[in-house]
């Protein structure tokens, strides 16, 4: 499918470009659940002919199924454990995950509050970026939640994803609560943090 094509390249060059080296396992938890779930929330670029991006979102995270539920049944459906790649991830996770409740330091979770219900993933090729395909893809999400009478949004990227951070702001989010530690992943053997941002209509 062109959507999943698209998943596997869209991130390269980013911090997240891969969690654990399992490509269908992340889109399980960071696609095709919205597919499934949300498609009406399901919005797609293309350019001459050509998919170039996609946002994903959600109205009410409520009833969405939360990221560990999702990342949960990944694990059990691809056997994650059972891979020596993804294994090395998960323990690294549980070892950061461990040495923060040591140190009484919050780590990366999923984001409940009612003044911001909804939230979203973007995502752009690489060729497509700077070219105004990200913006149109926001502005078709906040009709949206402008139509549907949303009282706000939020999204969760990564502190040292600059670059996003940089266009979400642009686009109207302001950085909200701690930065706290996502256990497990690494960008240049550093560890990343997650960055909550929220926006209003």
């Amino acid at each position: 499918m062109e959507l999943r094509e698209l998943f596997g390249r869209a991130g390269e060059g980013s911090p997240t470009a891969s969690l654990w080296g399992h490509e269908d396992s992340e889109a399980a938890i960071y696609l095709d659940s919205y597919m499934d779930l949300a498609p009406d929330s399901l919005f797609v670029a293309v350019i001459d002919g050509v998919l170039v991006g996609y946002l994903t979102g959600c109205l009410d995270s409520s009833k969405f199924p939360g990221e560990d539920e999702r990342i949960s049944r990944a694990i059990r459906k691809h056997r994650l454990i059972l891979r020596p790649r993804t294994l090395s991830f998960f323990a690294r996770a549980m070892l950061d995950t461990a040495w923060a409740a040591l140190r009484r330091k919050p780590t990366a979770g999923d984001f409940h509050d009612a003044r911001w219900p909804a939230h979203l993933h973007i995502n752009v090729a690489p060729e497509a970026r700077g070219t105004g395909v990200a913006d149109a893809l926001m502005s078709r999400w906040f009709d949206r939640l402008e139509e549907t009478g949303s009282p706000g949004c939020h999204l969760q990227t990564l502190v040292e994803n600059t670059r996003a951070v940089r266009f979400f702001r642009r686009m109207g989010f302001a950085e909200h609560g701690p930065t706290p530690l996502v256990p497990g992943i690494r960008y240049g053997d550093k560890q990343l943090h997650q960055q909550t941002m929220v926006w209003n209509p």
